[in-house]
């Protein structure tokens, strides 16, 4: 699996700058103040590096943007990186900032002087983002990441202050890890056994398997599976870091390994990109392995379903119904539209066991959220504009785009069956509206809820802000940073 880049901190040496190896990075004020380590190496290098933050080019380059100069004279290294950065960047530049750095580093060991920036965290958080790649599977050896060096005033301080967002970017990758694995690798059980390795952390993880799902009444959930050789299974994760007894927060994920489409086949061309459609549950576990790791005061619920839809003799049909856990029968019109029907019956387990304060379902649901948003945003739905507000503000902190869409009656009644209490589509039209409607079927009175289709933002064929393409570990940020925001026990 991918492993997070390494930084070291110490304390500034300029003596050492001359004989550093691989890469050097300093700051440079977007008007071309050079703090005391870019001083010494513009007197290093007589004069290249004062030029450059002098030319037309620096003038015209962004800020966050990197100015490299090659083989400079009087050192060892083979390059010197500018970064274009003010002391009074936001949270935003300055990790476009390490992003910038990242994409120049490569796997070069880079030495990084960021003196005594505000925001020097989140320069740090944007190269760790940014600094990934899925190789597992590559048969040629993988070239080491040569690190970093943090050379800063106080690195104690900084060290401390990289702790809890290190946390998160791990975090991230763990997510991502999951939604580029192969379904041949990831299967239900390998992916009930990855949670469970995160018990190391803290977490207090259960597998529940289909005997105890079918004596629960799951069988909305269970018939999604009955096609696959691969078992179903629920993992529920636990982090009980908060005030003793204070209802959690629930996070539901949609853990489909791999989707065929079922009966209701998808089209050959594409349906790789279906190894993805578990991104829901990744986000879960990414989120709840960062809540461990940096020891969040908060009681926090993950629940995956996990299950494998394929076609077979045993496979449900188109037509047949099923009875979902809170009891509810559902015609299933598309065997195709099976994210619902796992998702439905774990957020009735969440409500009933835990009573949570709070409940989030991620789930890359619908196409047609694809439609509506494209991969800038996720489709947010919610029932209580309180609780979905503090989520959208904690998601445009992060930079995580997300974008709320209507619920109403008249989505809802697109749902009626003939034959049972609801269909599991409602048509063409808005069917990433009428996918929530489904969802909020299963969410009980005066529950505060939140549905993220993360359809677009989970896997993309571009690279986007913190991520190369593939997965972008999408909602990770956001929910640690509404976790902290809303849930934490804060310090008196």
């Amino acid at each position: 699996m991918a492993e997070l880049v390494t930084f070291d901190f110490k304390d500034l040496d300029l003596d050492a700058l001359g004989s550093a190896k691989g890469r050097v990075a300093v700051v440079a004020s977007p008007e071309g103040t050079l703090d005391k380590a870019g001083r010494r190496i513009a007197r290093l290098t007589k004069g290249a590096l004062k030029r450059l933050v002098e030319s037309e080019r620096f003038e015209k380059a962004k800020e966050g943007d990197v100015l490299t100069l090659g083989y400079p004279s009087g050192m060892e290294a083979d390059a010197v990186d500018v970064v274009k950065l003010s002391r009074t960047a936001k949270s935003d530049m300055a990790r476009k900032a390490g992003v910038s750095l990242a994409k120049a580093k490569g796997k070069a060991v880079l030495t990084l002087c960021l003196g005594a920036m505000p925001r020097a965290h989140e320069v740090i958080m944007g190269l760790a983002l940014r600094i990934y790649e899925f190789t597992p599977h590559k048969t040629a050896e993988a070239e080491a990441d040569g690190g970093i060096l943090v050379l800063c005033p106080n690195p104690e301080k900084l060290q401390e202050a990289v702790a809890d967002p290190l946390a998160v970017a791990r975090g991230v990758h763990f997510t991502r890890d999951l939604v580029n694995e192969p379904a041949n690798h990831l299967t239900t059980t390998e992916f009930a056994n990855r949670l469970v390795a995160l018990g190391k952390l803290g977490l207090k993880v259960k597998v529940m398997e289909e005997d105890e799902l079918a004596k629960l009444g799951m069988h909305s959930l269970l018939s999604v599976g009955h096609g696959s050789i691969s078992p179903s299974k629920v993992v529920v994760m636990e982090w009980l870091g908060g005030e003793k007894g204070a209802a959690p927060l629930a996070l539901v994920g949609k853990g489909v390994v791999f989707d065929t489409g079922g009966i209701s086949l998808k089209p050959a061309a594409g349906m790789e990109d279906m190894t993805m459609d578990m991104g829901g549950a990744g986000t879960v576990a990414g989120t709840m392995q960062a809540l461990a790791e940096r020891k969040a005061k908060a009681n926090v619920i993950g629940l995956v379903g996990l299950v494998e839809n394929m076609p077979s003799d045993r496979a449900t049909r188109p037509g047949d119904v099923v009875t979902s856990m809170k009891g509810d029968t559902i015609e299933v019109i598309n065997t195709d539209a099976e994210g619902r029907l796992v998702l439905c019956d774990v957020m009735w387990y969440a409500q009933e066991v835990y009573k949570p304060a709070g409940m989030i379902d991620l789930a890359t649901l619908t196409g047609a959220v694809l439609v509506a948003l494209g991969h800038e945003n996720t489709g947010v739905f919610s029932n209580d504009d309180a609780f979905c507000q503090s989520f959208m503000k904690a998601a445009e902190a992060e930079g995580e785009g997300a974008w709320r869409l209507p619920l109403g009656q008249a989505y809802d009644d697109l749902l009626k069956s003939r034959i049972a209490d609801m269909k599991n589509v409602g048509g063409r039209m808005a069917g990433s509206i009428t996918a929530a409607q489904f969802l909020q079927r299963f969410v009980k009175e005066g529950q505060p809820w939140i549905h993220l289709d993360i359809a677009g933002t989970a896997s993309v064929k571009a690279e986007t802000a913190y991520a190369p393409l593939g997965a972008t570990g999408w909602g990770v940020m956001a929910l640690n940073r509404f976790v902290a925001d809303a849930y934490e026990t804060k310090e008196v």
